[in-house]
Parts: structure tokens; sequence; C-alpha cells
């Protein structure tokens, strides 16, 4: 079943045209309120309300990646920047309760610095992660180069991808298709090909300012969309498959570079194996230019339900 180039181009005008309704600048700020953790009342503790309204009811898992490195890095000497991040997503969390960080101070050096955080929602833990710090050092250097892509002008908008997938219901088109805090270009081979490498384009919609943390942060929010899918494309499923229940179990990242949000960075995405209903997926992301900035891995669930 497809659907008509007609029935297609519809649901990408009435898309857009919500979207031109929505301030990018909006969504965009609306992401990095999600940084701005509260003090709690003892040291190294940290809280963040629950949302007013949402638009889902699931914390998405680069939510509690970044909000977590966050913490980890309000406790940590200024100059050393976090390179390396280690997580392991135990429970779903609920976007309509508060969240609560403890930052475990584990190791302080001169170069080096490493802290625990575990997140907990009414009482229980649903979340933990490790973080490592680093002062800039100058060293020895290289890195795999980018491989050969298309520009993220001649790959298709996330939009168009999304509208065209006969799995996608109208209400969930429309609730995936408003207004997104990142540009999306992305690439997949065709589903006959059976291959697992893809990537996707990103750049932030709006302005974030200079801090180097907050870009940080963007970055480590946007490692966790579409990884997954890297595991599923192999089989022909997509996160819209009838019957596939899909999860993060564990996600871990390394910082090479500087990075800015704001400009054209590149995810290529790919997967290694899949069994035992869990699939390993791995990610380099690149600035336009060619540079490594960051290096992403994830173990994911993937369940099929038999259906009828």
């Amino acid at each position: 079943m497809s659907l008509t180039p007609d029935a297609v181009q519809a649901r990408l005008e009435r898309a857009r045209a919500i979207n031109a309704s929505v301030d990018a600048s909006e969504v965009v700020a609306a992401v990095a309120r999600l940084f701005d953790l509260e003090p709690a009342d003892e040291a190294d503790e940290f809280t963040f309300p629950a949302a007013a309204t949402t638009a889902r009811e699931r914390i998405f898992g680069g939510q509690v990646i970044a909000q977590a490195m966050v913490a980890a890095a309000r406790t940590v000497d200024a100059g050393k920047q976090v390179h390396s991040l280690h997580a392991y997503f135990l429970r779903g969390g609920d976007e309509t309760k508060p969240l609560h960080f403890r930052v475990h101070r584990d190791f302080d050096g001169r170069s080096f610095a490493n802290r625990r955080v575990v997140v907990r929602q009414d009482g229980k833990v649903i979340f933990n992660l490790t973080a490592s710090f680093q002062l800039p050092t100058p060293g020895l250097s290289h890195q795999v180069p980018i491989p050969d892509l298309l520009p993220p002008e001649a790959c298709r908008d996330f939009l168009e991808t999304i509208a065209a997938d006969p799995n996608v219901s109208e209400d969930t088109f429309f609730h995936m298709a408003r207004r997104r805090p990142f540009e999306l270009r992305n690439h997949r081979p065709p589903a006959s090909a059976k291959a697992t490498q893809h990537y996707q384009w990103f750049r932030v919609a709006a302005p974030v300012g200079d801090d180097p943390l907050v870009h940080r942060a963007f970055l480590a929010f946007a490692s966790d969309m579409g990884l997954l899918s890297s595991a599923m494309l192999p089989h022909g499923l997509n996160f819209m498959t009838p019957g596939l229940f899909s999860t993060s179990l564990d996600h871990a990242m390394w910082f090479h570079d500087d990075i800015r949000v704001d400009e054209w960075f590149v995810y290529v995405m790919d997967s290694d194996w899949t069994g035992g209903s869990r699939g390993i997926n791995r990610g380099l992301i690149y600035r336009q230019d060619g540079t490594l900035i960051a290096s992403a891995m994830q173990e994911g669930l993937l369940r099929l339900v038999p259906q009828g």
C-alpha cells in the first residue's frame, strides 16, 4: 500500500501551513530551557519541573541524556569539557512529573574529572549516567574521513519522508510534523537494499548563543534522534511499523571537537548486529567541513508483536 502523490502533497501543504504559524525561536528556546536545571536544597542536586503542557507523555531519551550531562557539568571546574558519557535507560520517564538529578563527584584530577548522575522520578531511579571531563590538551590526531554524502540541500526533508509513509496515520503525521527545534534532512537506502547505513543532516532552527555546553547539550539531545532505526533498516522496519515496540536501553557518546549546532552537521548511522530482541547502533557526527566531532553507540530493544 502506498499514498498517492496528491495525498502526500496535501499532507505536506497542511503541515507546512501549520508550522508557518509557529515561531522557530520559541521551539528552540523550549529545548534550551530543558537544560536550565534548578538547584535543589542539597548540594550537587538539581530538579526539573513537570511540563505544564506536553505533546508526549514519555520523556524523549535525548532530553534526559542532555539534562544529566548538564547537571554533571555544573559540578566540574571551569575549563574542563565533557568528552564522554555512558548512560542506561532503566524506566520510562513521564513528562508530566518532575525529575530529580543527584550528582556524585567520583573523581577530580588535574586533567580529568568524573561524575555519576542518578535521575529519579516518583522516588524511583529511571536513568543513570557517567560522564568524564577533560581540560583541552594537544596531542596525536587522526580521524575517519567523512563518507561521500549528499549535501543537506540534496536530501529529503523530514516532513517529506514521513508524509509519504503509508504506516503513518493522519493523526500521527500531524503530531510528528509539528515544528521541531532542528531542521532535518535525511537519506535512507531503499528498503529493498537491506542496507544498514543512513544519514541525517541537522541544524538548529534558531540561534542558541555561544555557550559551548549548550551546543554540546543540543548535540547530545540530537544524538538519540533516529539512531535506533539503524537496526531496523535491514529488516524493512521503521518506528511506524505496526506491532514493533522499540526503546533505547543504553547510550554512549564521545565528544571529539567543538560544535556549533546552528550550522549544518551530519549524523552517519549504521548497525552491526541484531539478535535477542536487541540491536546495536553506531553513529559518527561530522561538521559540514568533514571534521569528526562526536561518536555514539546505542543498544535498543526491538520487539515484534504478532498482529491479528
